[in-house]
């Protein structure tokens, strides 16, 4: 008789909380659960940004017409850890102080690398150690005319150790290395590899540069 009623005492109190005694329990590890999987997702996606890959909007000209404005590019971060930038590549990095007032990033082609002569000469052609370069990435007219590429100043230029000489492809629209000196390599976010957008101009981005 005391088991039957402690059974019945077990009983009233189930139905005091509703009848559901673990209901309570449950819900706090669906939440839990919940935030969880969000911390670790962005956790997740945080680490992919700031290491592995990151996403960039091309904006201004200065890359005509390799990019358009607008356009959508995913930033390699890790291979430069043990591959270096080579002339040709495609970077995107934080502006000289005084040429951005927004820190917005630009994007623009490695011309030469450290220790590396490059000189502007009156042809219009730009030269790599003596040797012309062949741009096929120029920016053309509509009559498929690249125009020629001018310095502004100063004609020759030493690359340093730790920096790199970069250009836009559309010369004419472009402040690059010829206003502000090589950039250090610090200062470089990460190597353009791919364009997803618009899907109708999915690319593999590669180095189109050739002495």
């Amino acid at each position: 008789m005391s088991d039957q009623g402690g059974n019945v005492e077990q009983q009233a109190d189930i139905a005091a909380e509703g009848g559901h005694p673990r209901a309570g329990r449950t819900l706090r590890g669906w939440v839990v659960e919940i935030l969880v999987t969000i911390g670790l997702t962005l956790g997740i996606f945080l680490g992919l940004q700031n290491f592995v890959v990151q996403p960039f909007q091309v904006k201004g000209a200065s890359m005509e017409r390799t990019f358009e404005q607008g356009d959508y590019v995913l930033i390699d971060r890790l291979s430069p850890r043990w591959d270096d930038y080579s002339r040709g590549d495609v970077i995107v990095f934080h502006p000289p102080a005084g040429f951005d007032s927004e820190h917005t990033p630009f994007i623009k082609r490695v011309i030469g690398v450290a220790g590396d002569t490059v000189e502007v000469r009156s042809d219009g052609l730009v030269y790599v150690n003596g040797v012309a370069l062949t741009e096929p990435y120029l920016y053309a007219n509509d009559a498929g005319v690249a125009g020629p590429t001018l310095a502004q100043g100063q004609t020759r230029w030493v690359v340093p150790a730790g920096e790199l000489f970069v250009m836009g492809d559309h010369r004419e629209a472009s402040e690059d290395s010829r206003v502000f000196r090589p950039i250090a390599v610090s200062s470089v976010i990460g190597r353009a590899v791919f364009r997803y957008w618009p899907l109708t101009s999915l690319s593999v981005i590669t180095p189109d540069q050739a002495p």
